[in-house]
């Protein structure tokens, strides 16, 4: 048997407002005023250079988003037919008199990709992965008192660098950190709990100081903790000597009574605050968000988080936020998680690359469990400037900065070196995996590591000997192998890393019937920009094929997600999350019906366009089929209130009941039953002519902050406010006080209009617009309006809060 049986407490950096105290000057916010040119500038690293007609901006900025899909561009289908280039960002700023002694740098979160930095002229570092965080000491260059000139150039000009779309530019936040000359190091904290029981856990708090200083120091760390309540609950003071110009380790013991775990049904999380003080004075402070969990896996019993048994039920996802492109807008990134977690998910896993922190931090806030991925591939090309050109300069250090900065959340069950790779059935394979799985265990060693691995037409069990160098051995779409690999080899934990939207029910099966097989993870929990019509259906006449035989123009993302570009959550969502949760119990839609004799066509990753509607004018008459998804034993249909059929629904018929019945306009209803007794109806009902508009917001009352979100929601209805899911009209937005509108959509990949617009068609009566703050307290009024429907506004406001 294979055991990994781990006991993790873990950690999220928090940063409060920036006032000048000790805490908050350690990580400012840096993201405003940049100025920014798009092409080739190599004079712009210089100090002098003049910028006065370059655009202003503040990041996350992606400038790919701001161009225009065309089939000439050469990211192609991979890139979702988008510029890319080269461009420089520029932001000049003033360092207090009184920061000098201190040790000041900049922390970039993320940057795509090939970005140089420079500071007064001088450049200080190179990072050409675009997902890797990197942090750059400023302080002999900086002048105190005068203004100081921080130049960005990024280099995103090599083609096919990606099988997808990676957005260009400072796409992630930026931060000033200041801190004394004896610190905690950047990344410095690691907590571990070597034992949690019901009625106490102890947490293992390893900080690293670092001393830049020139002489010997002694200092006094503070640690402690408190629960969400605010009330202390555990606390440690240790002294420690570092040297000069060295970094010393320390370690406390914390014990916390009657710990509350972290878990997706309860995400439960602790502070923690640590202080450095010298001579009873503090010089360095931070404040951090943990969970108390413990996980473990084993072919015997499956994957057990805090002593039960879980059945992951995950979705990949890319690093794009749809209409906003690559920006990683910390809303933006807690509005992702919230989406997968309202559409039954429990885990994601972040494909194929580091995630921003947001996203983490939301994870860890909201409950979700996460594979942490570093790469798409090793030393073999997908594409002709991928990863493998920077692999055996760079993986070392792109690793070990995803672990040293992740290692502390309690959202991440598993780390991951990579997918699907070219070489994957070399020997030399085996070597690199050991290689890669040997570097983070030297720096964490609480988290089993896996990979995502395929193939196509080749043998399966030559993957064996690189699959004993993984802890948990990831399958892309070869779950139907596992049976016979547990017979070969039972000693094998296996989770299905990529699974084709249609095989919802074989995988779910598989996972509840063997508790060697963990989980599923379906390509992909959500749509995004790149591998254009990779989930496309298609008609007679169109061009055939999957996304990887041609071009597919003008598709330009993918639409196999369960959830669309607007929030929507597609019929095979619900289906999903009916088989894995109790929550929902009843879900009906209706297949589009073929319009013979031109035939409907699905690719792998498709499923047959399903819809929640009944309105299908022209087919009055004709056959059409209904889909109802169903926990309950029996379910019944009705039309105009009249009794259909009623079916019998369970794990012999999938959980699915379908009804073929001629279409008329009205009411369609489904009934699920129980032991004879109605227990929950749901409807659909025809539109008549579309003729208002109806908007609603995730939030009515945002930050004044400048960065914060608000998603708002576009329906078009008819008079008595049913949907009109056939709806297409073109939509026009405007906006008036403290908000502006950062992108659009409407959920259609063959749409090529601009995310970033006043106006966008409707797309089955849905179009999203995402409306930012600025730093001005106020009203925001949004009106929407179309040349043939009553036009709607919303209301929203804008506060100075914490």
């Amino acid at each position: 048997m294979k055991l990994f049986s781990f006991l993790f407490i873990l950690i999220v950096v928090t940063t409060n407002a920036f006032a000048q105290s000790i805490d908050s000057l350690r990580k400012q916010n840096f993201n405003f005023d940049w100025k920014f040119n798009l092409g080739d500038t190599p004079e712009a690293s210089k100090i002098n250079f003049d910028d006065a007609n370059w655009r202003t901006l503040n990041v996350p900025h992606d400038w790919s988003i701001e161009g225009t899909v065309d089939s000439s561009n050469p990211a192609g289908n991979d890139g979702g037919y988008y510029p890319n280039g080269t461009g420089w960002y520029r932001k000049s700023f003033k360092v207090p008199e009184n920061w000098n002694g201190k040790k000041i740098g900049i922390y970039f979160e993320g940057v795509y990709m090939n970005s140089e930095v420079f500071i007064n002229g001088k450049s200080i570092g190179i990072q050409p992965y675009g997902y890797t965080p990197f942090h750059y000491n400023l302080t002999p260059y900086i002048k105190a008192g005068q203004e100081n000139t921080i130049a960005v150039k990024v280099d995103n000009s090599q083609q096919k660098n990606s099988r997808w779309y990676t957005g260009s530019g400072i796409y992630r936040n930026v931060w000033l950190t200041v801190t004394e000359p004896i610190h905690i190091d950047l990344w410095g904290v690691h907590i571990t709990t070597p034992e949690i029981t019901s009625k106490k856990a102890k947490a293992q708090i390893q900080t690293a100081i670092n001393n830049t200083s020139k002489s010997k120091r002694k200092i006094l760390v503070q640690t402690s903790i408190f629960d969400d309540n605010s009330k202390k609950v555990g606390t440690n003071e240790s002294w420690v000597e570092v040297e000069a110009e060295s970094k010393s380790e320390i370690s406390q013991l914390i014990s916390i009574k009657r710990p509350e775990l972290w878990s997706p049904q309860s995400p439960k999380l602790y502070t923690a605050e640590l202080t450095l003080l010298e001579r009873g004075k503090p010089i360095d402070r931070f404040t951090l968000d943990f969970g108390i969990r413990h996980i473990e896996f084993s072919s015997e019993k499956g994957f057990l988080l805090n002593g039960t048994e879980v059945l992951i039920n995950g979705g990949c996802v890319h690093h794009d936020n749809g209409c906003l492109g690559a920006a990683a807008y910390d809303r933006a990134e807690e509005k992702k998680v919230e989406l997968l977690k309202e559409s039954g998910f429990n885990a994601v896993r972040a494909a194929h690359n580091i995630p921003s922190e947001a996203f983490l931090n939301a994870c860890d806030r909201l409950g979700l469990l996460v594979i942490d991925e570093a790469f798409d591939g090793w030393r073999e090309s997908k594409t002709p400037h991928d990863y493998a050109t920077l692999f055996d300069d760079w993986w070392q250090k792109d690793l070990e900065a995803m672990v040293l900065r992740d290692r502390n959340h309690p959202s991440i069950i598993m780390w991951s070196i990579g997918n699907e790779i070219i070489e994957r059935t070399k020997p030399e394979a085996v070597e690199t995996a050991r290689m890669l799985v040997n570097a983070i265990k030297d720096i964490d060693q609480t988290r089993p590591v896996t990979s995502a691995m395929t193939t196509w037409g080749q043998g399966w069990d030559v993957f064996d000997p690189l699959m004993a160098e993984h802890d948990v051995c990831g399958y892309n779409y070869q779950l139907h192998e596992a049976t016979s690999d547990h017979e070969r080899v039972p000693s094998r934990i296996i989770l299905q890393t990529e699974s084709y939207p249609k095989d919802a029910f074989f995988c779910w099966n598989l996972v509840e019937d063997n508790p060697y097989i963990i989980g599923d993870f379906v390509w992909t929990a959500m749509d995004y920009l790149g591998e254009s019509g990779i989930g496309r259906w298609y008609y007679s006449g169109d061009v055939p094929g999957e996304h990887y035989d041609r071009d597919l123009f003008p598709w330009h993302g993918a639409y196999c997600g369960d959830i669309d570009l607007t929030g929507w959550r597609k019929p095979i969502s619900h289906y999903r999350s009916m088989l894995y949760n109790e929550t929902e119990k009843l879900y009906m839609a209706v297949k589009e019906p073929e319009q013979l004799p031109i035939k409907t066509h699905v690719t792998l990753w498709s499923v047959w366009p399903t819809w929640e509607s009944w309105t299908w004018p022209g087919h009055e008459g004709k056959d059409i089929e209904v889909e109802v998804y169903s926990k309950y034993p029996k379910v019944q249909l009705y039309l105009n209130d009249k009794l259909i059929e009623e079916k019998a629904v369970g794990k012999e018929t999938e959980f699915k009941a379908t009804f073929k019945l001629p279409y008329q306009t009205g009411t369609l209803k489904a009934v699920g039953i129980d032991n004879n007794v109605a227990k929950e109806s749901v409807y659909l009902k025809t539109s008549g002519k579309a003729s208002k508009i109806t908007l609603s917001a995730d939030r009515t009352d945002i930050r004044a902050n400048g960065e914060d979100l608000s998603y708002v929601v576009v329906e078009i209805t008819d008079d008595a406010g049913i949907k009109s899911p056939n709806a297409n009209n073109r939509l026009y937005f405007e906006i008036e006080g403290p908000g502006s509108i950062i992108g659009v959509s409407n959920g259609d990949f063959k749409d090529t209009d601009p995310y970033i617009s006043s106006s966008r068609k409707a797309f089955h009566g849905r179009a999203l617009i995402v409306i930012k703050s600025t730093k001005t307290e106020g009203s925001i009024n949004l009106k929407v309006s179309s040349d043939s429907l009553q036009a709607s506004s919303i209301k929203l406001k804008t506060s100075h809060r914490d």
